[in-house]
């Protein structure tokens, strides 16, 4: 049996649940402290590290009875933020292993408060654990590390779907989730799901078996100039159509982007705008929060048009070479916007919705009445 003190994120008790495999109960913890070391905020990311500072105290958690097929859990978990174990004595005198990071691996920024991390990272950091150590015994801590970003990012969209605004429909019955098979991960997830769900007249189903894909959330903007009434669309080359077998594999489509952890969708607008077409935004209308095929995916949209300088010269390639993005932007009056939708000539779903969007409160931008949000 191993002792290990823990000063980070692993003190909060749903996340090393999920990481043990176990509940709370039938682990053995208790408060402690480690002197002459300090716990300090990352630059990197939303987690601590610890790092010796004599004179200082750092606050923990010291869990005894830790067996082997614990400690490699934890080592899998850890190991993907690339942190060892280390022998220390405590205040009491108790001997416990401790996960250091290693050394110019991360930059601090001062103290770490758990009751800070909690509040805005807690429920994230659970998610994603969850789907970490459903890879443990598949896939190796580095594989873990690489698909890190995207999982965070899943994560993320989790947590946004506890503060939706959309109602739901009439039933909202039971659901039994017998199990969750992840199929296939990486920028993108496959999951099947065995599942029973309460039908209308109130019997549960047999198990049924679901796959769903999984991806993040993401902000569309339709930038619109009110002075000039006109738009701007992007172009860029998309596996959609090209795996459809379409014969316009680029398409005419708002601007788009995922909603990165911590970020809000009205932030993601904004970043997006400037990354893919290089313009600023004034402003944001709301349009739509809706799944883009709730059928068979977790994809949701936040469609935004945002109200925009769009002179002539505005149009051009942009994107980021670190993502290799390839967008051209264009410039489209309304008329030539709704002459697009109304000819069936624009495919792209959060396009078609803006613009009807659009057409519906043109007048009121126009009139400089936006309410909008900045």
């Amino acid at each position: 049996m191993t002792s290990l003190f823990f000063y980070g994120t692993l003190r909060h008790v749903p996340l090393l649940e999920i990481v043990l495999g176990r509940e709370a109960g039938e682990i053995t913890f208790s408060s402690a402290q480690l002197a002459d070391h300090a716990i300090l905020s990352v630059v990197e990311g939303p987690f601590p590290c610890i790092m010796p500072q004599p004179g200082t105290v750092a606050e923990g958690l010291f869990v005894t009875g830790l067996t082997a097929d614990d400690i490699a859990r934890l080592n899998f978990y850890e190991g993907s933020f690339a942190y060892d174990l280390r022998e220390m004595t405590l205040v009491d005198g108790r001997r416990a292993q401790v996960y250091f990071s290693r050394a110019g691996l991360w930059t601090t920024k001062g103290a770490w408060s758990l009751v800070d991390w909690q509040a805005e990272w807690g429920a994230l950091s659970c998610f994603a654990a969850t789907e970490v150590m459903d890879y443990y015994g598949r896939y190796s801590v580095d594989q873990v590390a690489r698909m890190f970003p995207m999982i965070r990012t899943r994560a993320a969209a989790m947590v946004n779907a506890r503060r939706s605004r959309h109602g739901a429909g009439t039933l909202g019955g039971r659901v039994q989730i017998e199990r969750i098979d992840r199929v296939y991960t990486n920028y993108f997830a496959l999951n099947e799901y065995h599942l029973r769900h309460e039908r209308f007249d109130g019997t549960m189903t047999d198990v049924l078996e679901r796959a769903v894909f999984v991806a993040s959330d993401a902000a569309l903007v339709l930038p619109y100039d009110p002075v000039r009434d006109r738009v701007m669309v992007v172009e860029q080359c998309r596996m959609g159509p090209m795996a459809r077998g379409d014969r316009a594999v680029w398409q005419f489509e708002p601007i788009a982007g995922r909603v990165d952890p911590g970020e809000t969708p009205e932030d993601a607008a904004h970043r997006e705008a400037r990354e893919e077409a290089n313009i600023a935004l004034q402003s944001l209308e709301k349009v739509a929060e809706v799944y883009a095929s709730p059928g068979d995916s977790t994809e949701f949209f936040f469609i935004y048009v945002g109200l925009a300088d769009l002179p002539d010269h505005a149009p051009g390639v942009s994107g980021l070479e670190s993502e290799d993005e390839d967008i051209k932007s264009h410039l489209l009056s309304f008329d030539a916007l709704m002459d697009l939708v109304d000819t069936l000539q624009a495919a792209n779903a959060p396009l078609v919705t803006a613009a009807y969007w659009l057409a519906r409160h043109r007048d009121r931008l126009r009139l400089g009445n936006s309410g909008a949000t900045p």
